[in-house]
This record gives C-alpha cells, structure tokens and sequence, in this order.
C-alpha cells in the first residue's frame, strides 16, 4: 500500500499565534507531501531492482528510502506532538521521567532547547526513550536521519528545517524553538513514552 499524507489533527490556523496557517500550509501540503511522494518513489524503485534482480543502483534508492522515510515519520510525530490547548509543563510519569533523567523540567527545556538551536543546517531536535539505558535522552537529527540511535524511541520532536519556521520568524530559529513550548501536546508526548516503555 503507498503511504499517504496523514491530515492534520487541528485546523491549519490553530497554532495561531506561535505558528501561523500559511507555514502550517506550506509546511505540512508541500514539504511534509514532498517526503510521502519520495518514499513512495523509491519503494517503487526498490521493487523494480527486486524484480529485475538489478541492484546496480541500490545506493540511491536506500539514501532516498532513509531520508523520505524518516522525514514521514518525523512529520507524523511532530504535528500530533502539538496542540492548540497544549503548552504548560508535563505531568505524572512523563514529568517523573524527565526530572529523573534531566534533574528538572527547566533543565530538560534548556537542553531541548540548545540541541534544536544548535542543529548544523536542517534537521530536529528528538526527545527519545532509550531502551538500553532506561532513560530519556535529547537527540540532534541532521536532515531527517543523521546522528540517530538506533532503537530509541522519538516522543516528541521539533523540526528547524527553515521551511518549519521562515515565512513566519525568518532566521529567528531561536523564537520559533521558545514558541514551540506553547503548543507542546505533553498528553500525546506522555502517551508516547508509556508506549515505548512497554
């Protein structure tokens, strides 16, 4: 089955004032699709080498299958990780969880904060639940896929690829990072961790 372009759980202008329709647009019609398309393109070439039993140009078609694959799921995550009734801060498990493993909320924010901010170029900043250590951890992704961990689980991400943010904050990444704490869905974030914890 191709992937499909999941709709978004909210109207396009209610992240408004933080994120406002025309980048909630842009950046879910267009980009977001764009990754789908990708991904279905290069499954396609995949079965195509698979049936010709040619894999000459196998090295393409996994680049394409990690970053459009990656970027789906990225964009998936990161428009139910926001709400327009979200913000505040977390409650129960998730903020056991956190202050466990940062020392305090405001610890997490800081650190959650720097690693999106500080993403060389385009790319996200990734909380995740690392099963071997039993413990959250703040990730770096370049571009969709580089600098992961394998086997950790993302639960709530934050994308500053420059069409995320522009047409709004232009080179602010810095106000779009902040902003983004105001729409955080920490529900769905807490719903996440329990899943991986499982």
């Amino acid at each position: 089955m191709p992937h499909e372009l999941p709709d978004l759980p909210y109207a396009y202008d209610a992240l408004e004032p933080f994120l406002n329709a025309e980048t909630m647009h842009l950046h879910h019609d267009k980009h977001h699709a764009g990754y789908v398309k990708g991904l279905n393109e290069a499954e396609e070439k995949l079965k195509a080498a698979q049936d010709a039993g040619d894999f000459s140009g196998l090295r393409g078609v996994c680049d394409a299958l990690a970053f459009n694959y990656s970027g789906h799921l990225l964009h998936s995550l990161f428009w139910s990780n926001m709400s327009p009734d979200g913000g505040g801060e977390p409650e129960a498990e998730l903020a056991a969880q956190i202050n466990k493993d940062f020392a305090s909320f405001a610890t997490f924010k800081a650190q959650f904060l720097e690693a999106s901010n500080t993403v060389q170029g385009s790319g996200w900043g990734v909380l995740a639940w690392q099963p071997f250590g039993s413990q959250l951890v703040i990730l770096q992704a370049e571009k969709h896929q580089h600098l992961a961990q394998w086997g950790v689980t993302p639960i709530l991400v934050l994308d500053v690829w420059e069409h995320a943010y522009y047409l709004q904050y232009q080179n602010r990444r810095v106000e779009f990072t902040e902003a983004f704490f105001h729409v955080i869905n920490w529900g769905d974030v807490a719903a996440r961790l329990a899943a991986a914890r499982c």
